[in-house]
């Protein structure tokens, strides 16, 4: 058993974290058991995140066998298991740890996840990206807009005011799509090319001659089909680069025909 403080303290209780969870911990904390000493009744948040697991990556939590929610107080001598998000597990008649999923899937993306936003926008989701948002904002447009903050700083996720929340493991572009498709399970969500790649904003048919005069000659001459972007108002056609874009889909959306 490995020992969190050092310090003297005046109660203690361990602490059992798995599956993913064990990514926020140091790695001679993996997977065993942790004394955490404490004084007081702290809510049992708290020493999680004091582990280094951000709350927003907490799904189940059991105190000597019974499912608790965030406001329940550490005793001396509790034994805590905690446990990640449920793929395919149905936890309902346990205690939730958030009043109700969001109604919709919609998420807001950090700085550092500009590829990972535009992928998301290909496949249809709901993707806010801005390379300016600072973290402040990114906070407040979740809980505004009652968005799922995802990130590649998991120091964001410690941010009391966010319920929902997920630190991305992968740094490239494509792992993290299938990261994020199966972190919440999105497959069966999936449609491409329906929004914009730019700005997010849902993309509708337009006539062609309503953007005659935007197009360039040869897209004028070889294509009829089109539509627009209802926030940007960006163009887009059927053009030969279509066709990679529907090679990379197509993995995700077989994916979906197997879920």
């Amino acid at each position: 058993m490995d020992s969190f403080s050092t310090r003297s303290r005046e109660h203690a209780a361990e602490f059992r974290f798995y599956e993913e969870l064990n990514d926020f911990l140091p790695p001679d904390r993996r997977k065993k058991t942790v004394d955490y000493r404490f004084d007081g009744h702290p809510g049992i948040k708290d020493p999680i995140e004091a582990l280094g697991v951000p709350h927003t990556e907490v799904d189940l939590i059991v105190v000597n066998g019974e499912s608790v929610g965030f406001d329940y107080r550490l005793q001396a001598g509790d034994r805590v298991a905690v446990y990640p998000v449920f793929e395919s597990f149905d936890i309902t008649p346990l205690v939730r740890l958030r009043e109700h999923p969001l109604r919709r899937t919609a998420f807001v993306l950090d700085v550092n996840l500009g590829k990972l936003a535009r992928r998301l926008r290909l496949l249809g989701f709901d993707a806010l990206y801005n390379n300016r948002y600072h973290d402040a904002e990114i906070v407040d447009i979740a809980v505004r807009e009652k968005r799922i903050v995802l990130t590649r700083d998991r120091r964001l996720l410690f941010a009391k005011r966010i319920s929902h929340g997920y630190w991305v493991r992968s740094v490239h572009a494509d792992e993290q799509t299938g990261e994020v498709l199966r972190r919440f399970d999105l497959y069966g969500q999936i449609r491409p090319f329906f929004r914009c790649l730019a700005c997010n904003g849902l993309l509708a048919p337009v006539e062609k001659a309503e953007v005659l005069d935007r197009l360039e000659p040869k897209t004028r001459l070889y294509y009829e089909h089109f539509y627009r972007c209802s926030d940007c108002a960006k163009v887009y056609w059927e053009g030969s680069h279509v066709e990679n874009m529907r090679r990379w889909c197509r993995p995700f959306i077989m994916a979906s025909d197997r879920v």
